[in-house]
């Protein structure tokens, strides 16, 4: 047994170089950390992180692809992050995002064919919002009445999602089932109508635009509105919430409902600017857990999510570069190593940049027995 004790002492003044400096030493960290791991199996740290930035920043494409996928990024980011700032941990992202695919997929496939192209993906999206909202709600219910930890409600929802998702593909001759492919099967493809304009001769498409109004949209509700003192309020003391007369379990459910949205938004943009297809196998690529990664790095900041989701997006688009290098042939779980590093120094920078440790010694029975009689 130690001779002290060890506790965390919440600390009472927050510096904003704090707030600003964690993210980039948690990165750091782990950067470093990936590069001693690189070392131990053999290859050059510094060639290695020279071609995953090649890769994902020096070229137009390289740079298009990674936006590409920082799109969805931001919007899971965003999904994550408006409900850790009430301390309520929505880990269901993914699952909400697998929603949001079926549900935008099934309005272009009925509804958005014969529209104009800018009314054709608003169904898309507003579909994809409701279903990834209406994933969300029985957490949400569970939550605000039941207690239920919401952790566990939406992780597991995650995976009747995906379940149901690959179901409607490889399982049954769904809607969503394009029929007339006899060897695979596969999503049918959503019409032009219901497809965001690529730019140029890149996969870069509208879906960027969009996801960045929702990130100021979303900054404007928690800044500005009624909705977002009530969620800070909330999040800050649900006791006092609930003394000050707000609502606590109606702002629980809404937060939840938000979050659910947004996750359902990115499956219907991943629908709409780059699959064009309920498509199990592209849309399983953890977009919805690694936007907790986001969340946490940007300090759940909708603006530094934007930036944030953009180095990630890299770090993906990076992953398969890797495996070609000369020599090297790196493998593409590099990157999804530095992002669980990230996340993990993310993390613990939290902690430890808003608490400090306390050591103090520890009084056995006999120190106060001899104190007592001293």
């Amino acid at each position: 047994m130690l001779p002290f004790n060890v506790r965390l002492e919440r600390r009472m003044d927050f510096p904003w170089w704090r707030n600003a400096l964690t993210p980039f030493l948690s990165v750091l960290a782990a950067l470093i950390v990936g590069g001693a791991f690189l070392a131990i199996e053999g290859f050059n740290p510094i060639t290695v992180y020279r071609a995953l930035f090649d890769a994902s920043f020096t070229s137009k494409f390289g740079i298009t692809d990674t936006l590409t996928l920082a799109t969805p990024l931001i919007l899971t980011g965003l999904a994550a992050a408006i409900v850790f700032r009430m301390n309520l941990f929505n880990i269901g992202a993914e699952g909400q995002l697998y929603l949001g695919a079926i549900f935008g997929s099934w309005a272009g496939l009925t509804i958005s064919e014969g529209l104009p192209t800018i009314l054709g993906v608003t169904v898309v999206l507003i579909a994809g919002a409701i279903g990834g909202a209406l994933w969300a709600l029985p957490p949400a219910l569970a939550k605000a009445y039941l207690g239920t930890s919401e952790i566990i409600t939406t992780l597991m929802f995650t995976f009747i999602g995906l379940f149901l998702m690959k179901y409607l593909i490889f399982g049954s001759n769904s809607a969503w089932r394009d029929t007339e492919v006899a060897n695979f099967p596969q999503g049918r493809k959503i019409p032009p109508e219901a497809r965001f304009e690529a730019f140029g001769n890149t996969r870069l498409h509208w879906g960027l635009i969009v996801a960045i109004g929702i990130a100021i949209g979303i900054w404007a509700l928690i800044r500005f509105t009624s909705l977002g003192f009530d969620m800070n309020v909330v999040g800050s003391s649900p006791n006092a919430a609930a003394y000050a007369g707000i609502p606590v379990r109606r702002t629980v459910i809404i937060a939840l409902l938000i979050s659910g949205a947004l996750g359902g938004l990115a499956g219907a943009t991943e629908v709409a600017g780059r699959a064009f297809a309920l498509d199990p196998n592209g849309l399983e690529l953890g977009i919805g857990f690694t936007g907790i990664v986001v969340a946490a790095l940007a300090r759940y900041n909708p603006f530094a999510i934007i930036f944030v989701a953009t180095f990630l997006g890299g770090i993906r688009n990076a992953g398969l570069a890797l495996q070609s290098l000369p020599g090297e042939r790196v493998p593409v779980e590099v990157s999804l190593m530095l992002q669980g590093a990230i996340l993990l120094f993310a993390i613990g920078g939290e902690v430890f940049g808003n608490n400090r440790l306390r050591l103090t010694r520890r009084v056995t029975t006999a120190d106060a027995i001899a104190e007592a009689t001293a």
